[in-house]
């Protein structure tokens, strides 16, 4: 099923790679120029399929969640949705997830590189008497998702209206051209946009439709140089075990009040003390620089670059930088190469 969608992609000038997780991808279409541009003034279209999809249900699912991760789940009706991390006990993080309320379950839209790791720490966390079911649904369905300004036409032309200005993650289940489709609020980026959700089986004529309906294809080297650029974290860069949270400035995931969850304690208290040290941050740089370079001003080290890439604007890269160092508008050396720390759009918001 998801080969005849990649026979499609190849078609229409897709090259793939395979991540270290296994999954096939396509890298580019040879169009990234026009991808980016259609993400500026147009829609663009990026296959999400090698994310992972984690279906919990029955009747203490919303709970069960709430104990799990950094946000509200109680609050969530069906059509809802939210972004949460996924921590350890002493809060580092492992992902950036988004969650889905529907009548009867949370679908969970994760990482491509931290499913394993979330359906064995969520299945380790079910006790006997927890009325919760996980499923894997990653090989049953696919996810796509639309980037740019023309994306609320782009839906209005395969009949979906009801989404627009609606709050982030507000989702709907459309019938469209005889396929069952989840419609998300949200790119997965800053960038607006929405995220679409189907059975593995209606893959290649669900992409089919929406390039017809006018979406340019963009593929994955797009989409990391466009998270880089927007701030969006990713886990073994940004997410790792030398940092939480509240470092990472994904403050919309957390609710302070929401009581006892796996890492509760040690966001509580970094947040009550101001204990934050250090701080993601954008960094336009002067030249190309490896991640893992350190960031230093003059003799001092003050941070470190996690992700790198070149825009059509120039040099670009992420970095944790120490609170006390400053923020925005600092200059700073990262290797031999100098920069500035600027905000980014995603870790604004």
């Amino acid at each position: 099923m998801i080969q005849e969608l990649h026979d499609i992609q190849a078609a229409a000038g897709a090259t793939f790679a395979e991540l270290t997780t296994k999954e096939i991808v396509p890298v580019s279409f040879g169009n990234d120029a026009e991808a980016i541009a259609a993400t500026k003034q147009g829609a663009a279209l990026y296959d999400r399929t090698h994310w992972g999809r984690i279906q919990i249900s029955d009747s203490d699912r919303l709970r069960f969640l709430h104990n799990q991760s950094t946000n509200n789940f109680n609050i969530l009706k069906p059509g809802q949705g939210c972004d949460t991390v996924f921590v350890t006990s002493t809060a580092r993080t492992i992902d950036l997830a988004t969650a889905y309320a529907t009548e009867d379950a949370v679908l969970l839209l994760v990482s491509p590189n931290r499913r394993p790791q979330l359906l064995e720490l969520l299945d380790r966390y079910i006790f006997p008497m927890d009325r919760v079911e996980l499923t894997d649904l990653t090989d049953t369905t696919v996810a796509f998702s639309f980037l740019g300004p023309e994306s609320t036409q782009l839906l209005e032309k395969i009949g979906v209206t009801e989404l627009e200005n609606q709050p982030y993650a507000t989702h709907k289940l459309i019938n469209f051209a005889g396929m069952e489709v989840r419609v998300a609020v949200g790119s997965g980026l800053a960038t607006p946009g929405y995220t679409l959700i189907a059975s593995a089986s209606d893959a290649a004529q669900l992409w089919q439709e929406l390039v017809k309906a006018g979406a340019v294809p963009m593929g994955d080297q797009v989409w990391e140089q466009l998270r880089i650029e927007q701030g969006r974290p990713a886990p073994d860069f940004e997410l790792t075990d030398d940092y939480n949270p509240l470092e990472a400035r994904l403050l919309h995931t957390i609710t302070y009040d929401k009581g006892c969850y796996i890492g509760q304690e040690t966001i509580a208290r970094l947040n009550t003390y101001k204990g934050v040290k250090q701080q993601l941050w954008g960094v336009q740089l002067s030249g190309a620089v490896e991640p893992g370079t350190t960031v230093t001003i003059g003799e001092e080290k003050v941070g470190k670059l996690t992700s790198f890439t070149e825009t059509e604007s120039g040099f670009f890269g992420l970095a944790y930088i120490r609170t006390k160092a400053g923020g925005e508008g600092l200059k700073v050396q990262v290797g031999s190469v100098s920069g500035e720390v600027v905000n980014v759009p995603f870790l604004s918001s």
